[in-house]
């Protein structure tokens, strides 16, 4: 597939190859240095879907590496083909909660992005939702000083499970919620269009108190 611009073309010089991991170890960190052929600074998209936020962001923002993580087979193919246009952009076909517990060394990541996870709204499914206050001790062991998770959802009651969650974690600060600066994914397209409403969530990790 062609670059589409001078600029793309340019960022793709020593990256050949499929933009998806196959990590040697289930165990093992991962060496970031090694898969981007460089080092800057980490931005994760977790369930980062058909690419196309991660991909978009990427080209906002090429003194960045990007790593998208999405369990379906089919997903993470159609971001591969995003991705391949993009240099700064890797990804990985794992759980989200197995990838940031296991696979990314401590404070490794700048800013974190979990966008519309499901909210699985019936009361006997809510364990099986992303955001657990186990999740988030993983989140900020792999978040750099002052890193940020940005969280967006267009359930109210899992935004305030999750805020909840998050205030009760000595780790991180609520910033206010403000508009972020950020492309949309497909489902807030789609929520925006029915007039939904979007909840944002910032954390930002800080220095525990001596």
């Amino acid at each position: 597939m062609p670059a589409r611009d001078g600029e793309s073309a340019h960022r793709l010089e020593g990256f050949r190859g499929s933009p998806i991991i196959e990590p040697g170890s289930l165990v093992d960190r991962l060496d970031l240095e090694k898969i981007f052929g460089r080092n800057a600074p980490l931005h994760v998209d977790l369930g980062c879907g058909d690419g196309s936020f991660i991909c978009a962001l990427a080209e906002r923002l090429p003194e960045k590496n990007f790593l998208g993580i999405e369990r379906l087979r089919g997903r993470i193919r159609s971001a591969a083909r995003k991705a391949a246009m993009v240099g700064n952009v890797r990804l990985l076909r794992m759980e989200n909660s197995y990838a940031v517990r296991y696979l990314l060394p401590a404070g490794s990541a700048e800013t974190f992005y979990l966008l519309f996870p499901d909210p699985w709204p019936k009361r006997r499914h809510w364990r099986r939702r992303s955001v657990t206050a186990e999740f988030l001790r993983a989140i900020s062991q792999a978040l750099a000083e002052n890193g940020r998770f940005l969280i967006a959802t267009d359930h109210l009651n899992y935004f305030q499970k999750i805020e909840e969650i998050a205030r009760a974690n000595p780790d991180f600060t609520v910033a206010p919620p403000g508009a972020a600066d950020l492309p949309l994914t497909k489902f807030e397209q789609q929520f925006r269009a029915q007039g939904a409403a979007i909840h944002w969530l910032e954390l930002r990790k800080v220095s525990p108190v001596r």
